[in-house]
């Protein structure tokens, strides 16, 4: 299988050179049907399978073949390593140890001086083609749901049209930069021809000598699925692409202030799509034209969307912990009991963690946790399990991380009203948060009330609303007649004293 740093070759010398299929076989060596499978690719979306875990030969020599390879960056050209003169060092070296083939050398030594020596054609424009753009994160205040919170937004400009968009996220990862800009792309109905960005750890795994960037692979699907061009600003160099950062604080200012408030990100985000097209409604700052008209020149200039939608996720190997938990992104999720000590899958988007078995069956989900949140708990499956053992409650971790108010109430039950407890509160967590039942337990409990039907009564009537009772139709023929209520005459009752039987 070829690398996706190959791949991305094939696809530059068929889109960027022009060359056949038949030509770009012949200049890079690969199989005719090879080279026309990733030519023709359109989806690149990673497929959900599971990878073998098989090692390669050569892994124990790669970092000795790295080290040579990227010292011959400062050899004369008629000086560097070739294929065969690796080859006939790592067997001086190892003697008889070294076993691997010469073709498994060779292979891997044009990997490698591909990675090292590709071509590099990104420039620093001297003005601003219509359809390129530049992305950079800004960092803003947001308040959902009544939780206040530091957030960030994804800042897409483009300079010749002086447009833009923005998305709010909860955070910077990879995930959200990708989900930021395919909303956008979806919103535009285009891609632009090429973005700038800077040299976000997100992005770039490593600068390499000549100035190339070695990126994540999850960028380089998204990248080739949409099939833009992507150059980067020099170290340190972020003005590079002032015109998003101008459009990062623009933004910020016109659109973020004061702190937004909302009930659903996804939603807000939408709007905020609307707001930039809006905003665009204005005169550009030099050009005496509409920023819109300006801006249909660049869709013009832009490549059409592809076929097939991208999914956007990161899928990681974990294992959970004796209580049945996972730890991802040093922060930690439930599953359950019953898959405690296992190994599973974590499967997550900007939104969204899913924990899937090793058939990537999700077995349960959470809201992707951000900021100060630590740790996320459903606790249907434990409550279930606790219910089936009532009388050794006390003796499971489980029970010491349920809120006081709970353990002091379970540990007065005997064993049927400690399983009926348990049975009740199943319920509530599956309808709300934990935290509205507790608040139900602790409403009654400081009233003196402690019989589960009333603590029912105090949690139903919090979650759901009453409805409406509708007035009585009456007929016309009847009269009608108002009717005044006198308490008086109940309280004169008080005062006499109700006649003995």
């Amino acid at each position: 299988m070829l690398t996706m740093a190959n791949i991305k070759y094939i696809k530059d010398l068929s889109d960027k050179k022009g060359l056949s299929l038949r030509e770009i076989s012949r200049v890079t060596g690969f199989n005719f049907r090879t080279v026309q499978k990733y030519v023709d690719k359109n989806d690149w979306s990673e497929p959900l399978t599971r990878k073998k875990n098989s090692k390669s030969v050569l892994d124990t020599y790669v970092r000795t073949i790295d080290e040579w390879l990227e010292a011959d960056l400062k050899a004369p050209r008629k000086q560097r390593h070739t294929a065969k003169r690796v080859y006939a060092r790592l067997k001086k070296m190892y003697n008889n140890d070294f076993t691997v083939s010469y073709r498994t050398v060779a292979r891997y030594v044009a990997e490698k001086k591909q990675k090292l020596y590709g071509s590099h054609e990104g420039y620093i424009p001297l003005h601003h083609p219509a359809g390129e753009a530049q992305l950079d994160f800004g960092m803003a205040e947001f308040v959902e749901n009544g939780i206040r919170y530091e957030g960030c937004y994804v800042a897409m400009s483009f300079p010749y049209s002086n447009g833009g968009y923005i998305q709010a996220y909860k955070g910077t990862n990879i995930e959200c930069l990708l989900q930021g800009m395919q909303d956008i792309f979806n919103h535009m109905g285009q891609v632009p021809t090429c973005i700038w960005f800077d040299n976000d750890k997100t992005i770039v795994k490593k600068i390499l000598a000549n100035g190339e960037r070695e990126v994540t692979d999850s960028f380089n699907r998204f990248r080739m699925h949409y099939g833009f061009e992507s150059n980067f600003c020099n170290p340190d160099s972020g003005h590079e692409k002032g015109h998003v950062e101008n459009k990062v604080g623009y933004s910020r200012r016109n659109m973020l202030v004061p702190v937004p408030e909302f009930k659903d990100l996804r939603e807000f985000n939408e709007s905020l799509l609307t707001e930039c097209d809006e905003d665009m409604q204005r005169e550009h700052y030099s050009k005496d034209v509409l920023i819109a008209t300006l801006f249909e020149q660049d869709r013009k200039a832009m490549k059409p969307l592809p076929r097939a939608e991208y999914e956007i996720y990161r899928l990681e190997k974990v294992k959970s912990d004796k209580y049945g938990k996972v730890n991802f992104d040093n922060r930690k999720y439930s599953v359950s009991p019953e898959h405690a000590q296992r190994e599973l899958f974590v499967k997550t988007n900007a939104f969204t963690v899913w924990i899937l078995d090793d058939q990537y069956h999700v077995i349960q989900w959470h809201n992707r946790l951000y900021g100060s949140q630590k740790e996320s708990m459903k606790w249907e499956p434990y409550l279930v399990l606790m219910g089936n053992r009532p009388n050794a409650i006390k003796y499971t971790g489980f029970f010491q991380q349920l809120p006081q108010t709970l353990q002091e109430y379970l540990s007065n039950c005997d064993y049927e009203q400690k399983k009926a407890a348990l049975r009740m509160l199943k319920r509530m967590v599956v309808n709300s948060e934990l935290e509205t039942a507790v608040n139900a337990f602790n409403f009654c409990i400081q009233k003196g009330i402690r019989d589960l039907d009333s603590i029912w009564a105090s949690y139903y009537s919090t979650v759901f609303a009453k409805a409406p009772i509708p007035d009585l139709a009456v007929k016309d023929e009847f009269p009608r007649l108002s009717y005044g209520v006198d308490n008086s005459i109940y309280d004169s009752l008080l005062e006499r004293g109700l006649p003995h039987a």
